[in-house]
This record gives structure tokens, sequence and C-alpha cells, in this order.
């Protein structure tokens, strides 16, 4: 089931940049970055209260969803991303309604969570994350990294 709002991610073609920007300019605390390959993605952490936002920058020039993203329209807010204890149940159950998820199963993202993300078309035209943190994971285990 779905728990709370995760994050909210905006891409950035340069995250050091966009880092020093969040940080120095609007005061926001910077928690660490992490690589998530799997994403082809460099991410940076702003923990706000209930939630956090994310950076997300490309790797690579080029290379994946976000890169591909940040050339088609620019940077800005890429995806909202929601927290659930269940993933696969609710992978199922979006799937029953006609949903239209962007793998099969869950995928390894950031701090060891298991993803999938939501085809806009789905959903009104707004790219969505489900994220299940180890903790929440108790009848499947931790995420393989």
């Amino acid at each position: 089931m779905i728990i709370a709002l995760d994050h909210i991610a905006i891409a950035v073609p340069e995250l050091e940049a966009a880092v020093r920007r969040f940080a120095d300019d609007f005061g926001l605390t910077l928690t660490g970055t992490e690589a998530v390959p799997t994403e082809s993605t460099k991410t940076a952490f702003f923990p706000l209260p209930g939630t956090q936002i994310e950076l997300i920058s490309p790797m690579s020039p080029g290379e994946g969803s976000v890169a591909r993203s940040l050339e088609k329209r620019g940077p800005g807010i890429h995806h909202i991303c929601f927290r659930t204890d269940d993933i696969e149940a609710d992978m199922a159950r979006l799937r029953e309604k006609g949903y239209r998820l962007l793998s099969d199963a869950p995928r390894p993202g950031a701090h060891g969570t298991k993803v999938v993300f939501i085809h806009p078309k789905s959903t009104g035209g707004v790219l969505i994350e489900l994220a299940e943190h180890p903790e929440e994971q108790v009848s499947s285990g931790p995420a393989s990294e």
C-alpha cells in the first residue's frame, strides 16, 4: 500500500552546480550523493520534513532516460515518488487497473530500495515512481545491490 510521498526528483544537467544552488541559495542540507547505475544517474539528497528533494543527473552525457528527458524537456521536475510497503502487491494492483509499468519487476534504486516507474501516459502525464525501502521489505528481505 502507498504510505507516503517519498521524494520529488528534479532533473539537472550538472549535479555539482545544482547542489551548490540548493545548498547555498536555498539553505537546504545535502545529506549525500549516490550513483544509481540501474537508472544511469547520479543523485543528491536534500531531506525535508516528511519527504526529500532528489537532484538527478545523467552519469554520462546522453546516457539513460534522464539524459533523454533533459534533451527533450530541459531541466525541471522529472518525477514524483510514492513510498510503498509492498511494491509487488502495488504493481499487481495497478496492472489490474490498466496502468502501464516501465518494468516487469522492481529494480534496485538508491538507498537499497526496490523501485518501479509508471508510464506518464497512464497517470495523466506525470512520471510516477514507487519505492519500497529496506525497512519495509519484511516479506521479501532486503533489496540486492
